[in-house]
């Protein structure tokens, strides 16, 4: 006799699960609303296509070097290494940009470094390996450009949570060559 109860039992669930999925499936075939999407859906809602001929043109890698190269050199005229006692200054760019802010800047006092040389520590200032002593991250990101010609990008130092920053740039190209038109 339990066994006949407990058998009902499970006819019973399985026959609400059964309405319950009927009612909602048809309840969706009725519905005139447009589905919802949550940002952790795996598939989200399409967004408009564009032809070729109307994608904005890419920003090619030497005009990305040349502007970031712009942005660093900006930079590293500000004396915000001046209140501390930072032995070097990184820049996360790679070995060519590095190369060519040495020269530019022979006699930078804290001494530009490749940013593999330091050592980072979360919340931190970086830390100079050659020396041991809190170094400054020098960073540049570089956007795509606007309809207008014109490339936002951002001059970010970092030497641990409480010293930070950013400065924002404008740049157009004159000839060859880009220039901030509004400096921060």
């Amino acid at each position: 006799m339990n066994v006949q109860k407990h058998k009902c039992k499970i006819v019973r669930a399985v026959s609400f699960l059964a309405l319950s999925l009927l009612v909602s499936i048809l309840s969706g075939c009725f519905s005139d609303k447009e589905k919802i999407h949550f940002s952790d859906e795996g598939a989200q809602p399409r967004l408009a296509t564009y032809s070729i001929a109307e994608a904005k043109p890419s920003l090619s890698k030497a005009d990305q070097a040349k502007i970031e190269l712009d942005v660093f050199a900006y930079l590293l005229t500000r004396h915000f290494w001046d209140d501390g006692d930072y032995s070097a200054i990184f820049l996360q760019g790679d070995e060519a940009e590095v190369a060519t802010l040495q020269k530019q800047f022979p006699d930078h006092v804290p001494p530009i470094k490749p940013d593999f040389r330091a050592q980072l520590r979360p919340g931190f200032a970086p830390v100079d390996k050659d020396t041991g002593k809190p170094a400054m991250i020098l960073s540049v990101d570089v956007n795509e450009p606007d309809d207008d010609g014109s490339v936002a990008a951002i001059g970010k130092w970092y030497a641990g949570g409480a010293v930070t920053g950013f400065y924002s740039f404008v740049l157009k190209k004159s000839g060859g060559d880009w220039k901030i038109q509004t400096p921060p």
